[in-house]
């Protein structure tokens, strides 16, 4: 028993460790559902309680069934022990009621609990830095935290509540055995020890191989969408790839499954011997009392209630530590969604804002910039120098990796540069406030969303902040050729797009480019950002939507980054990116007459024109 202590006494201090969990974790529940909550406490009292009222009516019942026996048959007799039988029947139907009752309630908590944790984990991963989604371990941080958040909470609480209903049945219990001896609830205690250490020692083992195990689980449900989702089945079924990822999901569901399954087997023989040494307490202590019963000493109600309570002590003792492995369980898995919630964006809004220039008018300044993406060692710009006027065409150009779509992230301030500042206004944008910030840019990304919406949703994406009508989205549709495309489908504006959901229509690649275009043109933004704007464009349908465009951006101003030299050539200046450096800036002709690396680049593109 003494090593047994011994042993207990570290899983304990690493149980109190998970202890800090518990209050946040009932604040999550009390946010989400204080009414619902507040009835559950009251239930779980009542449901704590009966088991205690049933074993005394249990002792007076079988008292007055040996007196009836003793005694005559008349009514007088049988009367008391058929008025017990009646109100132990109004008992058991009444805790039945209130199981049934709770079961509801935890229902109800459980749906507003998961939906306000839901909305937790959306609210924390909307305004996580962009650099986030670039780490590894954010996407452990966030495959814990969503495998966890469903439903962790309820069973924490359920857990909770089971702890707080048998702890006062177990109170009760360990009262009434009590008066036949002192040593009852001591050797009721020490019957549980073992099982106790069981339950912490494999808690912890299973916590801590889920959590070496985190990357391979997410690899797992990586090649499960792999081999499931329409993204991926053309090329799947090109170049015959299902069979290898099937092997290789099957293989480390393999190794997954056997470790967690040698894990079970374990705690299952441990479970095994604590249950065995269990056991024979209650029979050391069973033999007693029946000694005692048939020396005169207790009645045979006193022998049936001694049943009772000590056979519920043990199942509830047993009950309480499944509950206190439940609850540290729980803790521990919960720790992870505070984890993922305690993640702190570093690109936050100033302490004090200044405010966002209006009308803006004069240039963009990169100024001495220095940038290396997040776990990077290469710099993608160093001692970066750039001016783009207020109110001009732009075209930034260059190989890939030159560092173009990098100054679209910084200007939208996805992230902030290492060293120097950029500048509208003459104001860096990290004195203005983010929101504001962004409502100034419109963009269309190389790789836009695919919104599985309706038309007229997937273009109103660009401006959420005012109610766009119909005309307006029309306009902004027609601005990015989009019309004629959106006239084509059976419903118009109203047609859903994409192919997740019932009557949904697919586009080609440049049509979704086009809605996506629409989508940017809706926001009236002074700075107008297109990374690739042609890329899926045929040279007719180019060279229409630019002459186009150029009526369009009049007064904003426009930065075009691409690889199309002919999309290029339309802009008032165009600068060439090199190694995070502008190495040439001149109009389409200047660029031309220097005969250098633009010049090689156009004769290059010239030359192999693709079809």
């Amino acid at each position: 028993m003494k090593v047994l202590s011994i042993a207990i006494v570290p899983k304990l201090l690493k149980a109190a460790a998970q202890l800090p969990y518990l209050p946040r974790a009932l604040g999550l529940v009390w946010a989400a559902a204080r009414g619902w909550t507040t009835t559950w406490a009251v239930l779980l009292l009542l449901q704590g309680l009966l088991p205690v009222a049933i074993v005394y009516l249990t002792r007076a019942l079988v008292n007055s069934l040996v007196a009836t026996l003793r005694g005559s048959s008349s009514w007088q007799n049988i009367r008391p022990a058929l008025v017990l039988v009646t109100i132990m029947a109004g008992i058991m139907l009444l805790g039945e009621l209130l199981r049934s009752l709770a079961g509801w309630v935890r229902t109800a908590q459980a749906e507003l609990v998961q939906d306000h944790i839901s909305s937790l984990i959306h609210q924390k991963s909307a305004t996580a830095d962009l650099a986030f989604y670039e780490s590894p371990d954010y996407y452990d941080h966030l495959h814990r935290a969503r495998a966890d958040a469903s439903y962790r909470p309820m069973a924490l609480l359920e857990s909770l509540g089971s702890l707080a209903q048998n702890g006062i049945t177990l109170a009760a219990m360990l009262a009434v055995l009590m008066p036949y001896g002192t040593w009852l609830p001591v050797a009721l205690l020490a019957s549980t020890l073992p099982a106790f250490y069981t339950v912490l020692r494999y808690t912890l083992r299973q916590h801590q191989w889920r959590w070496r195990n985190t990357a391979d689980e997410r690899r797992t449900w990586y090649y499960d969408w792999l081999l499931t989702t329409a993204e991926t089945a053309a090329e799947l079924r090109l170049f015959g790839l299902a069979d290898h990822f099937k092997s290789a999901h099957q293989a480390l569901r393999k190794k997954l499954r056997n470790e967690h399954i040698g894990l079970a087997k374990h705690q299952s023989i441990a479970e095994l011997e604590a249950g065995a040494v269990a056991l024979l307490i209650s029979g050391v202590a069973l033999i007693w009392m029946v000694w005692k019963t048939v020396r005169g000493l207790v009645t045979l109600g006193d022998l049936a209630l001694f049943y009772q309570a000590f056979q519920q002590g043990l199942r509830l003792m047993r009950t309480l530590l499944e509950n206190l492995g439940q609850l540290y369980a729980n803790s521990l898995f919960l720790g992870n969604l505070f984890a993922f919630l305690a993640l702190e964006p570093k690109v936050v809004d100033p302490p004090a804002p200044l405010a966002v220039p209006a009308p803006l008018r004069a240039e963009i300044r990169f100024r001495e910039i220095a940038f290396r993406y997040p776990g990077s060692d290469r710099s993608a710009l160093q001692n970066f120098n750039l001016t783009i006027p207020a109110g001009q065409m732009v075209a930034i150009v260059g190989p890939n990796g030159a560092g173009k779509s990098t100054l679209l992230k910084l200007l939208c301030r996805f992230y902030d540069p290492e060293s120097g500042s950029i500048e509208i206004e003459r104001t860096d944008l990290r004195e203005l406030p983010l929101q504001e910030l962004r409502h100034l840019i419109t963009v269309l990304f190389q790789q836009p969303v695919h919104y599985n919406d309706t038309v007229s949703d997937n273009i109103c994406f660009g401006d959420m902040t005012g109610s766009s009508d119909a005309a307006e989205v029309k306009a902004a549709a027609e601005a990015a050729g989009a019309d004629e495309i959106i006239r084509r489908l059976p419903k118009g504006y109203a047609s859903l797009l994409g192919k997740s959901f019932a009557d949904g229509v697919e586009l080609s690649v440049g049509e979704w480019q086009r809605i996506a275009l629409a989508r940017a043109f809706l926001r009236q933004a002074p700075i107008l950002i297109l990374d690739e704007p042609t890329s899926a464009m045929d040279p007719w349908a180019e060279a229409d939507w630019l002459d186009r465009f150029r009526e369009l951006s009049a007064g904003r101003t426009a930065i075009l980054i691409t690889h199309r030299l002919t999309t290029a050539m339309r802009a008032d200046v165009i600068h060439v990116i090199d190694n995070g450096q502008v190495v040439e800036s001149g109009s389409h002709d200047q660029l031309l007459a220097r005969g250098e690396m633009y010049a090689k680049s156009w004769t290059a593109q010239m030359g192999y024109q693709p079809v």
